[in-house]
Order: C-alpha cells, then sequence, then structure tokens
C-alpha cells in the first residue's frame, strides 16, 4: 500500500489539501458546538459561509486540474482563506474566538510557497483581518473585570507571532529552497560530467582499436601502391587513409593535453584564421564569411587543445542546418568584445532550433539527426575554458550559436 506524500505534492496541492480539511473541521465544530454542546452560535450564516467556500474549493480544483498555479494563482487562494477564515470569526465571537489564531495558517503556508513580496502581503492581510475583529468586537466582561485588556494583548501576541513566522520561517523556506536549487543544479552537472566521462570512455575505447586496422590498411595501401602506381582505385583510398591517421593522431594529442591539463595563450585573430582554415579543409564548399572587430588585434584567450575542435563542432551543426534548408552554402561568423570577453557568434541559414533543442548543450537531447552530442562536448569545453555557449534563432533566418571566452 502506497503511504500518501506530502513532500511530493505541489503548492497548490497542499493548499487545497489543507483547506478541505479545514473546510471538514468547520464544519463539524460547528455541528458539534450548535447540537451537541448546545450553545447559541448564528448557525444559518456559519452554513451559507461554509458552502460558498466547498463551491469555491471545487471550483478551483477544477480550474487547476490542467492548469499550472503561479504564484499570483496561489496568492488568491491564500487570501481567499483568510477572507473564509475572517468571515467565519467574525460570525462566531470575532477576536473572542479560541480559534482566531488560525489565521497564522495562510502565513505558514505561504513562508513556503511564496516569495517573499507575497508574503509579506498574506502577513498584512492576516493582520488587518485580526484587527478588524478586534474593532468589531462586542464589549466583554467577565466577573466584573474588563477583558479589552485582555484581546488587545492577544492581538499583540498575534502580531509578533506573525513578524516571527514571516522573517524567521519565511528565511529558513527561501534558505532551503536555494539549497535545493543548488543541490539539483549540482546533481545535474554530476550526471553531465558522468555522460561525458563515459562518451569519453567510448571515443578512447573506439580509437584504440580502429588504430590496428587501419594501420593494417596503411601496410596494404603501400603495397598496392607500390604494385599499381596508377590504379586509380588505389589511388583513390589514399586521401581516406591519410584523414583517417591523421585524426588518429589529432585524439592522439588531444588526449595527451588534456591529461597533462596544458594550456597556451592565443592570439585572436590567429584564433579564428586556425578555424577558417580547419572549415575550409573540413568543409570545402561551405563560404565562412567573417567578421572580426578591429581591436580583438589586442587580445588574447588562454585555452587547450580543446577550443578549436569545440568551434568547429558549432560549424559542422551550422553546416548540417544548412543543408536541411535548400542547402544553403553560408555561415556567419562575428567576432567582437564586450565586457572584456571575447564574443563569438556562428550563424546559420537552416530552419531554426525547436525549444526543445534550446537545451542541446546541457544534456542529450534525442533527434531525427542525433543526440546533440558535439554541442554538448562544445559546450563542456568551453565551460572548463570558463566561457558559456547561448543558442537561440536569428530574428530573420536561421540559429546562433554565441560563444562567451574570458580574455587575459
Amino acid at each position: 500500500m502506497k503511504i500518501f506524500d506530502f513532500q511530493s505534492t505541489t503548492a497548490i496541492q497542499r493548499v487545497f489539501l489543507l483547506r478541505t480539511i479545514a473546510i471538514i473541521l468547520q464544519l463539524s465544530s460547528v455541528i458539534a458546538i450548535s447540537l451537541i454542546m448546545s450553545l447559541q452560535i448564528p448557525l444559518l450564516p456559519l452554513l451559507i459561509i461554509i458552502v460558498i467556500e466547498t463551491v469555491f474549493h471545487i471550483l478551483s480544483i477544477f480550474y487547476f486540474k490542467n492548469r499550472t498555479a503561479d504564484h499570483k494563482g496561489i496568492l488568491i487562494q491564500i487570501l481567499a482563506d483568510i477572507t473564509f477564515l475572517t468571515i467565519l470569526m467574525y460570525f462566531s465571537g470575532g477576536a473572542t474566538n479560541a480559534f482566531v489564531s488560525l489565521l497564522l495558517m495562510p502565513i505558514v503556508i505561504a513562508a513556503v510557497s511564496l516569495p517573499t513580496r507575497f508574503l509579506l502581503l498574506i502577513s498584512v492581510s492576516a493582520v488587518l483581518a485580526y484587527t478588524t475583529l478586534l474593532l468589531n468586537m462586542p464589549t466583554h466582561s467577565m466577573h466584573h473585570m474588563d477583558m479589552s485588556n485582555h484581546f488587545i494583548g492577544m492581538w499583540a501576541n498575534f502580531l509578533l507571532s506573525v513578524i516571527v513566522v514571516t522573517f524567521v520561517v519565511g528565511a529558513m523556506a527561501n534558505a532551503i529552497t536555494s539549497r535545493e536549487r543548488l543541490l539539483a543544479a549540482q546533481r545535474e552537472e554530476q550526471l553531465r560530467k558522468e555522460q561525458l566521462l563515459a562518451l569519453g570512455i567510448a571515443s578512447s575505447q573506439v580509437t584504440h582499436q580502429l588504430a590496428t586496422p587501419i594501420g593494417n590498411l596503411q601496410l596494404l595501401f603501400d603495397e598496392l601502391i607500390e604494385d599499381h602506381p596508377n590504379d586509380q582505385a588505389v589511388l583513390s583510398m589514399q586521401h581516406p587513409l591519410e584523414q583517417c591517421t591523421s585524426q588518429l593522431g589529432y585524439f592522439r594529442t588531444l588526449a595527451t593535453s588534456i591529461r597533462e591539463n596544458k594550456t597556451e595563450i592565443y592570439v585572436i585573430k590567429e584564433l579564428i584564421d586556425q578555424l577558417r582554415d580547419c572549415v575550409q579543409l573540413s568543409f570545402p564548399n561551405i563560404n565562412l564569411n567573417i567578421i572580426l572587430d578591429d581591436v580583438l588585434k589586442q587580445y588574447k584567450i588562454e585555452a587547450d587543445a580543446m577550443l578549436l575542435p569545440a568551434l568547429l563542432n558549432l560549424v559542422q551543426n551550422g553546416v548540417k542546418a544548412n543543408e536541411e534548408n535548400n542547402n544553403n552554402k553560408d555561415i556567419e561568423l562575428n567576432a567582437y568584445m564586450h565586457a572584456n570577453d571575447l564574443n563569438i557568434t556562428l550563424r546559420d541559414f537552416g530552419n531554426g532550433i525547436s525549444k526543445k533543442q534550446i537545451s542541446l548543450g546541457q544534456q542529450l537531447v534525442k533527434s531525427e539527426t542525433g543526440l546533440g552530442m558535439a554541442v554538448l562536448l562544445s559546450n563542456s569545453s568551453l565551460e572548463r575554458l570558463g566561457g558559456s555557449l547561448k543558442l537561440y534563432n536569428h530574428a530573420k533566418q536561421g540559429a546562433i550559436a554565441h560563444v562567451i571566452l574570458p580574455t587575459v
């Protein structure tokens, strides 16, 4: 049998649950006081208020059944609870009612569910409600002694309790919420690091397994080229084998650089020139239109060997996006300085990115063309260098990959 988990409920669900319990207790108390204890209370007005509260409660449940309640929605619900409770108290003794301190409950709920500005509004509303009940209270005397000072003292005690709950409980709730957000962010970061580690291990294994067959193919090619130096089929093997050998060597260089934590200083203009050369080598049919700020000649950045592959991955994504949209050949690169940081924007002319793809770079996202692995690796490399990556759509056409890197 599954036990009800109160912590797993949303804020609006907790409000509805507590109000359901409150309505049951209110109805039970009114009936018990009127019939069992035989006390004189205005039964009909109290029952009408409870019925109105129940109708409001049911309508609220149906309204938020398929909607997500924001802070304003929860605020309205809590203000409604204060209103109903105040009216019930008004017809059942006002400030003399022993349950008047229940006006603290909405404040407690607001402290753990709402921002500080809304919590203050709830607290002020509860104090005004209690003050209204106190001012409309009839003159009471008990044993020939005026009880006004006693009820004023109760009001002062309530005000002190409101202040304590508002500031102490509110501060504790904010601290707990901030800690939970920090823990959630750390868990997401840990999961992303585990994914990257798994990808790194898989890449190393695949590279290691490919090294031997590629080496064997290279030996066979050397023998074939000696026996058939003019054969076109043999000659066509040369360039792909050279690419595979070059990429394996480059991977070993990257692995060594990361393992030894090697970094070097890049002149920004030279870095952009290297990126342009890589793009021309890997995508000879692409027109990379580069716009450079003249002031970039004065700035440098510190990075490792993974920076250039990270930027090339973003260009490759732009190339794929262009291919899906009339096979466009243009990629725009704009590099400029802002707030002492290097900003690089890469714009493609594809169909743009969806809301789901906005999270590319933060996690693996399944799509028709893959899992966003290249962007995830690029974002990880940039974050390790103290930078960041943002993806968004261009106002007219295509998408933009915005890279920010600190300068030295």
